[in-house]
């Protein structure tokens, strides 16, 4: 278009014409009820904003729960200053959220002083928590509905347009009520997603062994949740330390330190937070492999629990022989050792990666000696529980051999449960992924990432674990997410048909 022809164009006359059509459309009738509508969503969500909250009694705790709207269902609970517990409990667009306002020190007294107070406190507290749950969804469809109604005041000056902005604000909310009850899920309470300080995560989250041997209801589960978070505000400055448990054994597993002296402060905090009684590498401890690493892996013998460890491809047999000098590292490269109550089998990476000149085996020659070593593994009739490799190529024979295989390698967490009941945990970079975490693609650093693994000490099966990923300043912040094993007793080695389960932390990791 020329310049003449610019200067020519009756700007101001078309955007009147644009206004006017906007104008006669919005009188039409289709968009009158469109503007009701609009007015019943926007007016229902802000009288949940500002009106959609109560104050209930729960157990030992005064808690404030509200009602909102969300994208994706979740129950929360706030636990400042330490952080807050989400669980996937509905799928309906509602967000319930729950935070300790108070804690009446001398009920809570009461109940950790009576070792049986827990189990009486699980018999009221599902009424405590159905009775403030009717009472926030009666306040919720009140504070919603004249939400709505006001609002529709204000646009159409009309009482009649008014009230069907409150109608459909009714029917979003009771029909999002509707399908929360049915996608209600109680069971979701074992499993939380904590966010908030590392220190208090093992407290707040509660012990994995109870959940497992001895929280079968979901009014236990609630108990313990409130009795957790009460012991928390009774001892104040004095967290309790995580409760000790002789037919568990606990497990911190790591992976792809790779030189990062962070992951040291992240171990040893670890261990003590969570009482582990081993930790257990999947490699890549070094960069380079290089003499002058050495030094990083003497930390190593200051710890005082076990330390499993297997070479990685950035970890030569230098550097597997500076970590076999620790007087605490068990180093596996071919055989199989047991290890504080359970049996582990586990090898290096055939690869090196930092020596370019070294022709590397492929990943079909690293399958085939993984395959090879399963045959060892089968033809020894040992019992292992878990193997322990650098990646999942190289572990990926011993589906069906044996019911845990744990690797590394990929920098991000996740795990598969295979068809043979083999579940398969690949660990993300406890380092970081070192200085290479800084050049991640997707634009972020790569999080620090650890599991804490919970074994029966009896069958020496995984019976629950918590997958950890760290940040923040000072990486005083963490995420924790609880996962149950289904069935922790499952044969392998059978076919199911049932579907394999999978997940990839991938895509949701911070």
């Amino acid at each position: 278009m020329s310049w003449e022809a610019i200067r020519g164009y009756d700007l101001r006359g078309a955007l009147r014409r644009l206004r006017g059509t906007f104008d006669r459309l919005r009188a039409g009738r289709a968009w009158r009820w469109v503007w009701v509508v609009v007015a019943g969503l926007v007016g229902g969500w802000l009288g949940l904003a500002l009106g959609g909250q109560v104050v209930t009694p729960i157990g030992p705790a005064d808690v404030t729960l509200g009602l909102s709207p969300q994208w994706h269902g979740e129950t929360v609970v706030n636990v400042a200053p330490l952080g807050q517990l989400a669980f996937d409990t509905h799928d309906a667009p509602l967000k319930l959220e729950a935070t300790i306002t108070d804690i009446r020190l001398s009920a809570a007294e009461k109940v950790f002083a009576d070792p049986d107070a827990i189990s009486r406190m699980a018999a009221g507290i599902g009424s405590d928590l159905r009775a403030g749950v009717i009472d926030l969804l009666v306040r919720a469809v009140l504070v919603a509905v004249l939400g709505a109604a006001l609002t529709g005041l204000l646009l159409f000056r009309n009482v009649w347009r008014a009230l069907a902005s409150a109608l459909v604000s009714l029917s979003v909310l009771a029909a999002s009520g509707a399908v929360a009850a049915n996608t209600f899920n109680p069971s979701s309470i074992a499993e939380p997603r904590y966010t908030g300080l590392i220190a208090g995560a093992p407290q707040v989250v509660g012990s994995a062994e109870e959940v497992v041997g001895r929280f079968s209801q979901y009014q236990e589960q609630l108990a313990g949740l409130v009795g957790n978070v009460a012991m928390i505000y009774e001892a104040t400055s004095t967290l309790p330390l995580y409760e000790e448990d002789e037919s568990v054994i606990r497990v911190l597993h790591v992976s792809d330190i790779q030189l990062n002296p962070a992951s040291w402060s992240i171990i040893s905090t670890l261990l003590k937070q969570y009482g582990a009684d081993m930790v257990v590498d999947s490699g890549d401890i070094t960069d380079r492999g290089s003499a002058a690493e050495d030094v990083f892996v003497e930390e190593i013998g200051e710890l005082d629990v076990p330390y499993v460890w297997v070479r990685g491809q950035h970890d030569s047999m230098g550097t597997q022989r500076a970590v076999a000098a620790q007087e605490n590292a068990v180093v596996l490269d071919g055989e199989v050792q047991e290890v504080g109550g359970l049996t582990f089998y586990g090898s290096g990476d055939p690869r090196y990666a930092p020596d370019a000149a070294r022709l590397n085996p492929d990943a079909a020659e690293v399958a085939a000696q993984g395959e090879e070593e399963a045959e060892k593994v089968i033809s020894s009739k040992e019992d292992v529980d878990v193997v322990l490799m650098h990646t999942r190529t190289q572990a990926e024979a011993f589906d069906g051999v044996v019911p845990l295989v744990l690797t590394g390698g990929e920098h991000l967490r996740s795990t598969e449960l295979t068809g043979l009941g083999t579940r398969f945990l690949v660990q993300g970079s406890t380092g970081g992924a070192g200085l290479r975490g800084l050049d991640h693609e997707s634009g972020r650093p790569v999080p620090y990432q650890a599991s804490v693994l919970y074994f029966d000490a009896e069958t020496g099966r995984l019976q629950a674990r918590d997958d950890i990923d760290l940040g923040g300043v000072g990486l005083t912040s963490a995420q924790v997410e609880r996962h149950i094993e289904s069935d922790p007793d499952r044969p392998v080695g059978e076919p199911d048909e049932s579907p394999t389960e999978k997940a990839d932390d991938a895509e949701r990791t911070p």
